[in-house]
């Protein structure tokens, strides 16, 4: 994509390796913490990358242990240490102000995001395409099943939005095939002021490219209007 980027080895409390890249943004006052979803892993989502480049921010995304050339297999839990472990990187490694931080997740990405935001403070979250939790979501795709009572899953991300205090975007699409778009009401009603929501079109994987201009138009206002680019 002719961007600069730093590969980045972060090791995790528990001893697992993390791959990730550092995109740096010229003169950037502002890094966003990526946060992707179930599916695929961080060459997938050049497309955000360019985004924030063009913002002119700087931006971290990493590989959960068991994604992409990460160590480790996928757990609830592991997602959590690995994304407290990403965090630590840009706060002490990089030496980088978590009031100056924007944490972005997709999807189950968002879940993460949120739990972070809960147990941190960033200058802000944003999430796209995001469920209340696990629970919820598999309930409204199996009303025949018991699926409260069978998840092995919670990401339980309203729940975490309840104890965020920073300012939060959130996006979602009507025309969400996976994720309904009740569930993009659902977060923004239980999220802290100040907010904004973003209504996206096109299904769960393409609401980003389909609204791109919106999103660079509306996702910088919001990150300058409340914490500034320069």
């Amino acid at each position: 994509m002719g961007l600069a980027y730093e590969p980045v080895e972060i090791s995790t409390a528990d001893g697992e390796t993390l791959h990730g890249w550092f995109v740096p943004a010229p003169a950037a006052s502002v890094t966003v913490l990526f946060f992707h979803g179930n599916a695929g892993n961080i060459s997938h989502r050049m497309e955000y990358l360019l985004m924030f480049h063009r913002l002119g921010y700087n931006a971290f995304i990493f590989d959960y242990r068991g994604y992409g050339q990460s160590s480790g297999s996928p757990s609830e839990a592991g997602t959590y240490t690995d994304a407290q472990s990403a965090w630590r990187y840009l706060t002490e490694a990089k030496s980088i102000s978590p009031a100056r931080i924007v944490l972005f997740g997709e999807s189950l990405g968002g879940a993460v995001a949120a739990w972070l935001a809960m147990n941190e403070k960033p200058g802000m979250l944003m999430l796209a395409s995001v469920f209340t939790s696990v629970p919820d979501l598999a309930a409204k795709i199996y009303p025949f099943l018991p699926v409260r009572l069978l998840s092995r899953f919670d990401y339980n991300t309203i729940e975490y939005l309840k104890s965020v205090t920073s300012p939060t975007f959130i996006a979602h699409s009507r025309q969400d095939e996976i994720v309904p778009f009740a569930h993009g009401q659902a977060l923004y009603q239980a999220a802290p002021e100040p907010k904004q929501f973003l209504e996206l079109q096109g299904g769960h994987n393409s609401g980003f490219i389909f609204m791109q201009e919106d999103w660079v138009k509306a996702l910088g206002n919001f990150i300058d209007t409340n914490l500034g680019n320069r």
